[in-house]
Order: C-alpha cells, then structure tokens, then sequence
C-alpha cells in the first residue's frame, strides 16, 4: 500500500518560529508585489502611469501640512481603537462592539460639552469628558462580558448587536439635542466659546489628540508584556482550563478586561468629539471599529505593530480618494487598487505563519 501512496505536490506547514528579520522581508515582498499587481491593474484599466498614481497617493496624504495632520489624527484614532480591541482579542473575547462603545463614550462627552458649558472651564470639561466616556464604554464593554462569564452566551453577536443600541442611543440623543431645531444634526458643539474642546498645542489643533494616543499605546504594551494582569490575559487566552487550573479565576480576567477593552474604545469617541469633529452622530465612529479589528489582528496583539498598520490603512483610504478626484477615476477603480494592496499584505501574513514544503523537498528539523 506504501508504494501506491500518492504524496502531494505541495504541503502547508505550520511555522514553529520565524525570525524578526525574515518576517520583514516577508512583508517587504508582499508590498512589492502589491505595487506591481496594483500598477497593472491601473494601466490596463485607465491607461495611467503609475508611478503618477502612486505620488498623487503619497500627496492625498502628506501634499500640505494640513492633510499631514488631518492623516495624524485619522491614523491616531484607528489605533487607539485598535489598542481598544487588543486586550479582548488576546484573551480570545471577540469584542466586535468597539463602534457601539465608540458612539456611548462619544455621547457622554457631547453631553458634558452641552450641559456643563458654563459651570466648569475647559480643563476640567475635558477631565470630566475623559472620565465620563471611559465609563460609558466600559458599562458597554462589561455587559457582554458578564453574560460570557455567567451565562457562556456569544460573545460575537452579543457585542455587535450592542452596536445597534448604541446607534439607536445616538439618534435619540442627536434628536434630542439637534441644532438648529429641525435639521437633525447636534452642529458643532460649543463653535463661539470653544468649550470642552482640545487646546492647540504648539499651533497645532490635533496634536494632544497624538499624545494622549501614543501614550495609551506605550502603556497598553506594558500592560500586556509585563503585568500580572496582562500574563492572566495571555493564559486565558491560550487555554481557560489551563488558567482554571493554575488558580486564575477566568470569570474576573474575562469581565476585567472587556471593561479596560470598552473604556479604550469610548476613550476614542472622546477623542472623537472633544478632538476632532466637536459633534456627535451616528456616523461619529465611521466604522473605524471594524477596520480597527485589522489592525489589531495583522498587528498580532503588538501596539507597537499597530502604528504602522493603522498608518497603512489610512494612507490606503487617503490615496484611493485623492486619486479618485485628482484623475477623475471611478471611485470602484481606486477602491480596486486599495483592495489589491490589502489583499497582498494580508497575504503575506499567511506566509510568516505557514510554509510551502515541495514534494521531493527535505523538511528542516
């Protein structure tokens, strides 16, 4: 029977290791075959240079000063999402409701801006914004996490129908609040006076919106390498029986950490409201909490990683506008470049975690 065994021409095999540097140039490739392919489809579908696409792409993004920030601050925000996501998603609770704790933290926010606008200055406005929307998103973060905990419901469809409560909250809310009365918009909160709106720092406007991001990433890497909590995470992730068995009490770590996971996120619609848009609607989160769920997942749970995912994300969507308008392409075409470039990328993921073995080929032990 040996001798009619048919071996396959090619085997996947799953890495047990792969080296920092041998990643990179896994991913290097992958991007130059993304630019290649990208190039063909650009010429062959409206016959343009493109090397041109590719600098109007870079010039979408980083052409003026102004667009360098408005890129800063759009790249910020999917990674604070996405350091949001990575405590969930490492204890395997998939949190898809990061739109939904986006929408309730950015809510509490536009109401301290509504109702406090004249009985506290702008520092405290922003102290009590951050507090209040932490909250809100962690109430929305802990919800599902105690039916997971007590009850073993899905924590998937638990967290994304979440979502539509919070939209449904948000409309109620813009309706509520809509400025001028009839135009069911909220308007910009506060546009004379400014209060409860982030500072100009050095003569920039989105600046602290920067700082307080980078600074939540370097201590989310912390949290997750180094802590005892963040070792909890780790273990019940890997194996819940594992964990039980070396005395953490799961119940605590899954509930902990979708609250840490919710107040991120609604942290986010802080910085979204307070930082940014100075409004609040249901499209405040933009679906920034899906895309978020790329970058925490390409970047392995690494923040650190996720700067330069969120920063590739961006820099995509940006392009694929500016050379939408700039050529006066159909936007399906430059969406079609954007979508080859991501598919490469992710791609290449694959082949950090697998191998390709060859019939004929020795495997190395």
């Amino acid at each position: 029977m040996s001798q009619h065994t048919k071996v396959p021409l090619m085997r996947i095999v799953k890495r047990e290791s792969i080296s920092f540097w041998r990643a990179s140039l896994i991913r290097l490739i992958g991007l130059i075959l993304a630019l290649a392919a990208s190039a063909i489809v650009i010429y062959a579908i409206v016959k343009l240079n493109p090397l041109n696409v590719y600098v109007a792409m870079f010039d979408g993004n980083f052409g003026t000063e102004k667009r360098t920030w408005v890129t800063l601050r759009d790249m910020v925000m999917l990674l604070c999402i996405g350091v949001g996501l990575a405590p969930a998603f490492k204890m395997r609770f998939w949190n898809i409701g990061a739109e939904g704790q986006i929408l309730v933290g950015g809510i509490a926010t536009a109401a301290v801006m509504i109702y406090l606008r004249t009985a506290l200055p702008t520092w405290a406005m922003l102290l009590v914004s951050f507090a209040v929307s932490c909250a809100a998103g962690a109430v929305w973060g802990l919800l599902p996490a105690v039916f997971k905990a007590r009850f073993g419901t899905n924590e998937t469809l638990f967290t994304l129908m979440m979502n539509y409560v919070a939209i449904q909250l948000t409309s109620y809310c813009v309706a509520l609040w809509e400025n001028p009365f009839g135009s069911n918009t909220v308007g910009i909160i506060n546009q004379q006076t400014k209060a409860g709106w982030f500072p100009s720092l050095f003569g920039q406007q989105y600046l602290l919106n920067v700082i307080i991001v980078l600074v939540l990433t370097v201590l989310m890497f912390i949290y997750l390498r180094y802590t005892k909590q963040g070792y909890e995470i780790a273990v019940v992730g890997e194996s819940e029986r594992t964990a039980r068995y070396v005395g953490i009490h799961v119940k605590t770590v899954i509930i902990r950490t979708m609250m840490i996971s919710g107040a991120i996120c609604g942290l986010a619609g802080f910085i979204a409201v307070a930082g940014s848009s100075h409004t609040i609607s249901t499209s405040t989160a933009g679906g920034s909490g899906f895309t978020a769920i790329i970058v925490a997942w390409l970047a392995k749970f690494n923040t650190f990683t996720m700067i330069a995912v969120a920063a590739l994300l961006v820099f995509l969507e940006k392009g694929a506008i500016q050379i939408a308008s700039q050529y006066n392409m159909n936007d399906f075409a430059s969406k079609m470049v954007t979508g080859i470039i991501l598919f490469f990328i992710l791609g290449s993921e694959f082949f950090t975690n697998y191998r390709l073995v060859f019939r004929g080929v020795k495997e190395a032990h």
